[in-house]
């Protein structure tokens, strides 16, 4: 069984909330869902040029294979969300650069069907955060200076 874990950032803090819970909050602030190791859900506000809502890991559409699960992604408009958000919290920093870096945690729509086990790849050499989305989100809360809920910090 994956890890699993619902967490809100506002004031400069994080609350742990129950699986799915969604408050209003006061913005800026951002909201992390993480559905068994597997996918990160990142709702932030103000959106800014970004709809709000990101993911880590897989998305939802990827993972159920159903293109129900949640609207397309769109990488590129999340990251410069998600930039301006940080620039809220980070007055003078270099969101363009913000950016670039946050795109590469950003989870895309894949086809389920076209992944392929490489059997010659060796374990040992995967990187963590390519397996546990909890990894990947630790890292990416602190790419956006944040400081990571208690559950997390392992």
């Amino acid at each position: 069984m994956g890890f699993f874990g619902t967490y809100a950032f506002e004031h400069g803090s994080w609350k742990t909330l129950s699986e799915g819970e969604l408050p209003s909050l006061a913005e800026p602030s951002l909201w992390i869902d993480i559905h068994d190791s597997d996918i990160t859900s990142v709702v932030y506000t103000p959106a800014g040029p970004g709809s709000g809502v990101a993911y880590l890991g897989l998305t939802p559409r990827t993972y159920f294979e159903n293109p129900n699960a949640s609207d397309p992604t769109d990488t590129l408009r999340e990251a410069a969300g998600l930039a301006a958000w940080w620039g809220l919290l980070n007055s003078g920093g270099d969101v363009p650069a913000k950016q670039a870096e946050l795109l590469a945690y950003l989870a895309e729509d894949e086809d389920p069907e076209a992944f392929e086990w490489d059997e010659s790849e060796d374990v040992d050499e995967i990187d963590d955060g390519e397996v546990f989305v909890e990894v990947k989100t630790r890292r990416f809360l602190a790419a956006l200076g944040l400081p990571v809920p208690t559950e997390l910090s392992g």
